[in-house]
């Protein structure tokens, strides 16, 4: 028996066969379907000449279905569930419930801001979801996205990648660490000479010496010293509040470990222009509901950071 092309199958004439076996009637199938009596008779015609059959045959006030039309249908209301099945998954997501787990493309500094609070909102609102942090390049960022191995990407992304969308989350700034009591710092000012004679830590993924910083400090023929250079944000704070280096970092790091007592935060003696933190995602996973509902967290924990 040769197949049935179903690139020629208008599926809504499967939708009218159902309601047609249900009601037994055109007029009432028509207003189920919110159709004009005329175009459901032209849908049953469109029937019989796709099965090659009458299917249903007016017996007094009924239209009784034909034995073809008894055969077929338990499969086409089969298929039509499944069908609608498939596409209330698609389309609904219940945080409440839902067993899912997200990949979120995110630094050391990222993760240290958003993520304690995010998991803080789901432990009430998803206990089921589960996360996992992912490092990545930037220049893989939009590759990483788009072959679903991260579901969003948190950071700075000056130039995004074609194929995403980008909301910015809230701005940053550089402020100035050092060890509580540095002599250097007590002062009440500090001059650019002064803070570039200093000895500095610098975090940088670049594997160099150079960072925003040194760009200002050039503006005004000055240069530092760099002691040490890391990949780890987050050992800056141990470092300089046990020696005599300085640095600078995002004042959202800063804070927190300031408030232990060991170090002190500085207004720095340089203009440094403030840059946004943003989420990036795939426009392939744009209308998802599980990826809106996670951007959605996002926004709301750091409209509160």
């Amino acid at each position: 028996m040769a197949l049935i092309d179903l690139s020629s199958v208008d599926l809504n004439l499967l939708v009218a066969f159902e309601v047609l076996f249900e009601e037994r009637s055109v007029t009432v199938a028509a207003q189920r379907l919110y159709l004009g009596q005329p175009a459901m008779s032209a849908a049953l015609g469109r029937l019989r000449l796709l099965f090659q059959d009458e299917l249903f045959i007016r017996m007094g006030r009924e239209m009784q279905p034909t034995a073809r039309a008894i055969e077929i249908a338990p499969g086409i209301v089969i298929a039509l569930q499944q069908i609608r099945q498939t596409l209330e998954t698609s389309q609904t997501f219940d945080p409440t419930t839902s067993k899912r787990t997200f990949a979120i493309g995110s630094s050391d500094y990222t993760s240290y801001v958003v993520v304690p609070k995010l998991l803080e909102v789901c432990r009430q609102t998803a206990p089921g979801i589960d996360f996992r942090l992912i490092g990545f390049e930037k220049d893989c960022v939009g590759e990483l996205l788009e072959q679903r191995e991260i579901d969003i990407a948190l950071g700075v992304f000056q130039n995004p990648p074609r194929q995403t969308i980008q909301l910015p989350l809230f701005p940053e700034q550089f402020v100035g660490i050092s060890r509580r009591g540095h002599p250097a710092i007590t002062q009440e000012t500090i001059t650019p000479e002064t803070f570039a004679q200093l000895p500095h830590a610098l975090f940088t993924l670049r594997r160099d010496e150079v960072g925003e910083l040194d760009k200002v400090l050039a503006q005004s023929n000055l240069q530092r010293r760099v002691v040490l250079t890391t990949p780890h944000l987050l050992i800056l704070p141990a470092v300089i509040s046990s020696s005599d280096l300085v640095t600078a970092i995002p004042s959202r790091l800063a804070k927190p470990f300031a408030c232990q007592g060991t170090l002190e935060i500085f207004e720095l003696p340089l203009q440094t222009e403030p840059w946004m933190i943003s989420m990036l995602w795939s426009k392939l996973t744009d209308q998802d509901q599980a990826n809106l509902w996670l951007r959605q967290m996002l926004k709301i924990v750091c409209e509160g950071i």
